[in-house]
């Protein structure tokens, strides 16, 4: 192992993120007017704490990129594969630690918190998401409240968890109240906040009881989470309110959705550069670029991959344009494109793309997320001319045909149960509902992007578990999409064909074709096979986890439903989906989950987004051996 040459492409890295952290500062003075939305709560004032964040942000990345081009100034030798292997991997790491520094300097606010004092006995609650700003859109179904003899039976049993609605029904406000409440404590900026129940109020917790009301900061795992959700593209968050600024700034919004920019940016131009050749990258990327030698292949790779960034800037111009054309602010327009042409997820809104309830915005976004799980490959050759090398490509067919497939389906049972409108509206109304909702939804998942304009936790549970296998799936290899590619699904179904006509004429002998091509990588067989392997391994060892450290009081009232929300939460880190179901739903987040399953769900995002063999290689005392 040459760990000069390591440390110095390490440095190089440092050096990258720093440079990003830059474009984020100017966007802390309130002239460039952030978002044209009233119900954004705007201080109207230059963000001092989040800039000097930032500031102090990129002066670690630059000193810390500095001191390891220094370290490592006499690094000779030319680049292998196993080098190659440990400078992504350790990328990935440097990248999550360096890019959570701009959340955990500036305190950033995960959400509001509510300890509860009764004769002394003092019970924390965490409130989940939507307590300060409730979802704007008709179409999501507002969460049923908890009752309030429920809740006192959860504090009774010192359960450490409970949702917003759960509160807002338990203490004696209406929920407009208690937000405009707290909205006011927050403007006061207190360190704790004191609230006391008028005597004759009738709680759950007896008459005249306190409360008191803070806002709960990142800790510096909520926001290593952050930072990983947005660099691998995965649209998960911890952060329960991001329309207040004094809560989460604007140039912190802007530096989170630009994790998503260079994400996805970045593990194209890794992947091909780097992990072009090999087992692991030729696999997948051999019938797209072949070559003659090792060396042309190279070659052929690296110009490819310059051609990736081209079409991934321009696409994301593009796109920010056509936003601020639909009405959007720059910001907006800017943040949303990064992260649709990511497929990571990150909006500036609580309710994400629903919140502009827009059928225009949200057609365009489901054409360029299409676009941006499509092979980039054949987007090129598609823009030179050859739109038959897009169409007739059997990846990217049968990538069209999930989705056409999934989006007849929760149309057809969308409208069968009313998942999209009432029946007092006109059916053409609730067809075009039907399709407006359940194309974006559908699409947003296959593509791993996990923009939400609809509460698809509230639809008919095949739709739901349809939309849970689509997490399996993916984009194309060569997207910006993540999940475990269509083509390792076509290449399964191959080998498992191949496998069971063995089984009855074991003396045949049929080359592994895709698209009519053979396939002549012997090793690509058990490379699919173990990638199966793996991905199932690190899913039900991560679902067991989940099960055994998460607390039951996570769920409340249905912690019958921890089950099937823990695997989701595993399959949508896993795949870099984002959303999952139930607890981590379109309307909730990750916010009330332990630090250790955060933890987790961190290095299941890296491992999703990176070859999962770049990432576990780092743990095998081998693989740091000379010899």
């Amino acid at each position: 192992m040459n760990t000069r040459l390591v440390t110095r492409q390490l440095g190089l890295v440092c050096l990258l993120i720093g440079v990003f952290m830059v474009l984020s500062l100017p966007w802390s003075h309130p002239s460039l007017g952030f978002r044209n939305d009233s119900s954004v709560t705007i201080t109207g004032q230059f963000e001092r704490g989040a800039f000097f964040a930032v500031l102090d942000s990129v002066a670690i990345c630059l000193s810390l990129g500095l001191l390891l081009l220094y370290a490592s100034r006499q690094a000779q030798g030319k680049l292998y594969r196993k080098e190659a292997m440990a400078i992504v991997g350790l990328s990935w790491v440097l990248a999550t630690v360096l890019g959570a520094m701009p959340f955990y300097l500036a305190k950033c606010a995960r959400g509001p918190c509510v300890r509860l004092d009764e004769s002394r006995a003092t019970a924390s609650l965490l409130v989940q998401s939507g307590f300060m700003s409730q979802w704007k859109t008709k179409s999501l179904v507002d969460p049923i409240e908890v009752p309030p003899a429920l809740i006192a039976k959860m504090l009774g049993a010192g359960i450490d968890g409970l949702s917003a609605q759960g509160l807002a029904a338990a203490v004696p406000h209406e929920r407009r109240n208690m937000t405009k409440l707290l909205d006011d404590l927050v403007a006061s900026d207190p360190d704790w906040a004191d609230v006391l129940v008028p005597p004759a109020a009738k709680t759950p917790w007896g008459e005249s009881s306190n409360y008191r009301i803070r806002i709960g900061r990142m800790s510096f795992v909520d926001a290593m989470f952050e930072s990983q959700s947005g660099f691998s593209t995965t649209g998960a968050t911890v952060i329960t309110n991001l329309e207040d600024a004094r809560l989460m700034p604007h140039c912190l919004l802007f530096w989170r959705s630009s994790t998503h920019f260079l994400g996805g940016l970045g593990i194209i131009v890794l992947f091909v550069v780097v992990l072009g050749q090999g087992s692991a990258g030729k696999a997948l990327m051999q019938a797209e670029l072949p070559g003659p030698t090792q060396d042309s292949v190279q070659a052929r790779i690296q110009h490819a991959a310059w051609l990736f960034a081209g079409i991934y800037s321009a696409l994301n111009v593009a796109l920010t344009v056509i936003y601020r054309l639909f009405g959007m602010s720059w910001f907006d327009a800017v943040c949303h494109a990064f992260g649709t042409m990511a497929t990571g997820g990150f909006s500036t809104y609580n309710s994400s793309l629903g919140h502009f309830d827009h059928a225009g915005i949200e057609y365009v976004t489901v054409l360029f997320m299409v676009l941006a799980g499509s092979n980039f490959t054949l987007l090129i050759l598609f823009l030179r001319g050859k739109p038959l090398a897009l169409f007739s490509d059997v990846e990217w067919q049968t990538y069209a045909a999930f989705i056409t497939v999934a989006t007849v389906l929760v149309v057809v049972f969308g409208l069968a149960n009313q998942d999209f409108a009432s029946q007092t509206e006109s059916l053409n109304s609730q067809i075009q509902s039907a399709v407006r909702y359940g194309l974006f939804q559908v699409v947003s998942i296959m593509t791993t992007t996990g923009y939400g304009t609809h509460d698809f936790d509230t639809w008919h549970q095949f739709s739901r578990a349809l939309l849970l296998g689509l997490m399996f799936v993916g984009g194309c290899a060569g997207s910006t999409g993540g999940g475990m590619k269509v083509i390792r699904h076509l290449l399964l179904f191959r080998i498992v064909s191949q496998e069971v006509e063995l089984s009855f004429r074991p003396t045949v002998v049929r080359p592994l074709r895709l698209g009519g091509k053979a396939l002549d990588d012997p090793a690509l067989k058990t490379n699919i096979l173990v990638y199966f392997a793996i991905i199932t391994l690190l899913f039900v060892s991560s679902w067991y986890f989940v099960l055994l450290v998460e607390p039951d009081s996570t769920w409340g009232s249905v912690a019958e439903n921890k089950m099937i929300d823990s695997a989701s939460a595993v399959i949508a880190t896993l795949n870099n989906i984002g959303p999952g179901l139930g607890t981590v739903g379109a309307t909730c987040n990750y916010a009330h989950l332990s630090a250790p399953v955060k933890l987790l769900f961190t290095w299941l995002m890296m491992l999703g987004r990176v070859e999962v063999y770049v990432i576990l290689c780092l743990f095998v005392p081998r693989f740091w051996r000379t010899v």
